[in-house]
């Protein structure tokens, strides 16, 4: 457990989000995906968070268990899901695709963070999970 495992995924999600805005701000907009969530899991691990990359996401539907490679790109604290885009803008398939991981997590919060906008914050999507998990 990390130094902000009691915190709620609100403030944590501030924590994160400070230093998202960071990471932006030192590398600006326009680098590849992979760039911002290798330099953003190292800001977050060296503030004493607990971060997962590349978290796999696997599907179990009855007895039958699908590894199929989903994977979320960071996870915060155990609660807290991280997608990070380099696009020029946020669809309604990232929202999806944010709103499997919290269902199949059984998380409540997730962000979408595209890097690839002039300020981080006109980049931000908070996606919240208002209903219970499919029951897979």
């Amino acid at each position: 457990m990390g130094k902000y495992s009691n915190h709620s995924e609100d403030e944590l999600s501030n924590i994160v989000l400070g230093i998202a805005i960071e990471v932006h701000s030192i590398l600006g907009p326009g680098l590849l995906e992979n760039v911002y969530k290798q330099v953003l899991f190292h800001k977050l691990t060296n503030a004493g968070i607990m971060v997962e990359m590349e978290k796999n996401m696997p599907i179990l539907i009855d007895d039958l268990f699908l590894d199929l490679g989903y994977k979320m790109d960071l996870l915060v604290e155990n609660k807290l899901v991280l997608e990070l885009k380099s696009v020029k803008e946020i669809t309604n398939v990232h929202v999806a695709q944010v709103i499997n991981y919290l269902k199949l997590g059984k998380f409540k919060l997730g962000l979408i963070l595209n890097f690839n906008v002039y300020q981080l914050k006109s980049g931000i999507k908070r996606v919240i999970l208002t209903e219970g998990p499919r029951p897979f």
